[in-house]
């Protein structure tokens, strides 16, 4: 079943990152071989390398959607600045909302992130906010009309996984009714599986892709791993027992084969 989000049906549940890849070309490739629709692209690092965003061809021409990133931010002030430079530059009300607290974790700061989500709702942005696994944090985050959310996994780029699957599970339980995306921390496809068996919407990794011997080989991985975690999701996977139940029943009435 294909995913609605924003308004925009997506065929794929795979949101890829466009940083740290080999060369432009590498990309290029990765970005087909994952199959992904929309793309992250963050402005402030290619302004902060004293450049101009030359990705923009390339991701249109990929045909894919572009979500572009306040990454780099401390503040809210900051991240709306550098969004309504994104919107001008890639013609977008798309944004994936990054307001950093710790330099040493990359955690979101909880209270920036909201104030910046509150004031970019209001003025016409469909913010994407990266955020922790708080429940309470995400619940005010809806309030303040936000119909994404996007809770880490573990800390951007640290490859650990899930680290918490039991706040992510309560996530998904509720709020059944929003678009929850993994974002940060997936170091491997297995984490991606668990992700979308856990019922999360959508993956977006960078790193795990970007930095791979083989970039393509690995997004295609990761594609591969998100479909059968959905598709796993959806079908109904047996639940954790502590006792052994036989596969073959060996009591009851016999029967023939």
């Amino acid at each position: 079943m294909a995913l609605k989000i924003a308004g925009v049906e997506l065929e794929s549940r795979l949101f890829l990152g466009t940083a740290r890849y080999p060369s432009p070309a590498v990309l290029q490739q990765a970005i087909a071989a994952s199959g992904a629709q929309v793309v992250t692209v963050g402005l402030k690092r290619q302004l902060a390398a004293g450049g101009t965003p030359n990705d923009l061809k390339l991701i249109r021409d990929s045909g894919t959607r572009v979500l572009p990133n306040t990454a780099g931010c401390y503040t809210a002030r900051e991240a709306i600045n550098i969004a309504k430079m994104a919107r001008e530059l890639y013609e977008t009300k798309w944004i994936k909302l990054e307001v950093l607290g710790d330099e040493y974790t990359l955690q979101p700061d909880p209270f920036e992130t909201l104030a910046a989500a509150r004031e970019l709702v209001n003025d016409g942005f469909e913010v994407f906010p990266y955020c922790t696994d708080d429940l309470v944090l995400c619940q005010r985050l809806l309030d303040a009309g936000c119909r994404i959310l996007m809770p880490w996994g573990a800390p951007i780029g640290s490859g650990q996984g899930i680290i918490n699957p039991t706040a992510l599970r309560t996530l998904r339980a509720r709020l059944p009714g929003v678009p929850l995306v993994v974002d940060a921390g997936i170091g491997s496809p297995k984490d991606a599986v668990q992700a979308m068996e856990l019922g999360f919407d959508a993956v977006l990794l960078n790193t795990a892709v970007a930095q791979a011997d083989d970039p393509v080989g690995m997004a295609r991985a990761f594609k591969l791993a998100v479909e059968a975690g959905r598709l796993g999701y959806e079908s109904g996977i047996m639940a954790k027992q502590d006792m052994a139940v036989p596969s073959t029943p060996v009591t009851g009435r016999p029967f023939l084969l």
